[in-house]
């Protein structure tokens, strides 16, 4: 499955209506975000079952405020509907390939048992 451009308003909607989502955060003049850019592509073409998000900081400055991005690239990763993953910085291929199992992985009901916050 290829990437898809989030904006504002489709980010929530997006994030509800799938079992898992990774977004990217970037902005064309960012060089590591053009360089992490393949990284991410390649893993989206390898996931067709998860979706993979890119938002464009520059053009949607609210919805990067709202997401409290300081740096860029940055990474987050939803499963239903929760954000589980947050990181500044561009994964190396293996990095995000792990992610993904780990996502795959994960059970979000025992996890937030797990921690307290259910």
């Amino acid at each position: 499955m290829a990437t898809i451009d989030l904006t504002g308003a489709d980010f929530e909607k997006t994030i509800v209506d799938n079992e898992i989502v990774l977004v990217d955060f970037w902005a064309t003049w960012c060089g590591p975000c053009r360089q992490f850019a393949p990284t991410f592509t390649k893993a989206s073409d390898d996931n067709p079952d998860i979706v993979f998000g890119k938002v464009d900081t520059e053009a949607e400055q609210e919805l990067a405020a709202a997401a409290s991005i300081r740096s860029i690239p940055t990474i987050m990763a939803f499963k239903q509907g929760r954000l589980v993953f947050n990181e500044a910085g561009a994964l190396p291929p293996q990095a995000l390939d792990n992610l993904i199992t780990q996502l795959k992985e994960l059970d979000v009901d025992k996890a937030l048992r797990e921690s307290g916050q259910d």
